[in-house]
């Protein structure tokens, strides 16, 4: 064990008067906490702590030897503190979904840009979900549960799937009031991997699938969004991308009761610890911005 760590567990020891509470504190089993006392006291052949049936007390040496550690590690903390506040500077490289990236991503980024004036970004915008090692990149967007459990997120909001279409559609074919009514209805679907026609809603213990027989497959969200403005049918765009459309009433939001779950928008890194000061300052700014955002809420 780090030294360092040893003396840590130590002062947490004599703070909270207990081995279970030092665990607590420093985020340790009782055996390994134990085993750290044991040890720094071997080492200086001193006894540091008393133990009772109830508490443990500081000996005199422990106090002492407590005193000290503690500020040893307060000016360890501040000097680590000194080079995580080092210049942000460098290139920044993030990847996003491409529509969501225009529409949310691409602001946080000239913000970011505008506090950081030694920082370079690279934005690649890509709906499917880049490999960050791979590809070199520093920070993911990701929309949805995160099949990598490897990867570190920090949740900014939540969108939903929803299901929209053109007054004059509805005015023509009727409104759907059930999911199930959407089998007779004219659809505009995406061209997924997946060769089931099909739209799930509500929870997935308890929810409704809806085969389908649509008459229009894009493979591109924008048209899909263009096609149903004409009148083509029904869609089912994330919330975000027709925030627009729906606050000037040119799409309407329907079924709006048998929605699906929100799904998490995520900032995702490789790693939790070691983070440069440039990736820990784009999160800070991104969080900071996407959560005053209504759309992602």
């Amino acid at each position: 064990m780090d030294r360092l760590d040893e003396l840590a567990i130590f002062v947490a020891i004599v703070e909270a008067g207990s081995l279970v509470g030092a665990s607590r504190r420093v985020r340790r089993s009782p055996p390994v906490v134990t085993r750290a006392l044991r040890a720094l006291e071997d080492r200086i052949a001193v006894r540091l702590v008393e133990r009772t049936t109830r508490r443990l007390a500081p000996t005199e040496a422990g106090n002492a030897l407590a005193e000290r550690a503690s500020v040893l590690l307060a000016d360890y903390d501040a000097l680590l503190d000194g080079v995580a506040q080092a210049p942000v500077r460098g290139l920044l490289r993030i990847t996003a979904p491409v529509q969501f990236g225009r529409r949310h991503v691409a602001p946080v980024v000239s913000a970011f840009l505008n506090e950081h004036p030694e920082v370079q970004v690279e934005l690649t915008l890509n709906d499917r979900n880049l490999d960050l090692i791979e590809e070199r990149l520093d920070v993911a967007v990701r929309i949805g549960p995160l099949a990598d459990s490897t990867l570190v997120a920090r949740p900014v909001g939540s969108v939903r799937r929803i299901v929209v279409a053109s007054p004059e559609y509805l005015a023509r074919r009727g409104v759907p009031r059930t999911p199930s009514e959407l089998a007779t209805h004219e659809t505009i679907f995406g061209m997924a991997r997946s060769p089931a026609r099909e739209w799930r809603f509500g929870t997935s213990q308890r929810g409704a699938v809806v085969r389908l027989s649509p008459r229009l497959l894009v493979d591109d969200v924008e048209a899909q969004v263009h096609a149903a403005l004409a009148g083509r049918g029904v869609v089912r765009p994330l919330s975000y991308q027709v925030t627009t459309e729906l606050a000037a009433g040119t799409l309407v939001r329907i079924l709006q009761d048998f929605e699906p779950e929100p799904l998490p928008v995520q900032l995702v890194t490789s790693s939790r610890s070691h983070l440069s000061p440039k990736i820990r300052a784009f999160l800070d700014c991104a969080v900071r911005i996407f959560r005053d955002n209504d759309v992602i809420r």
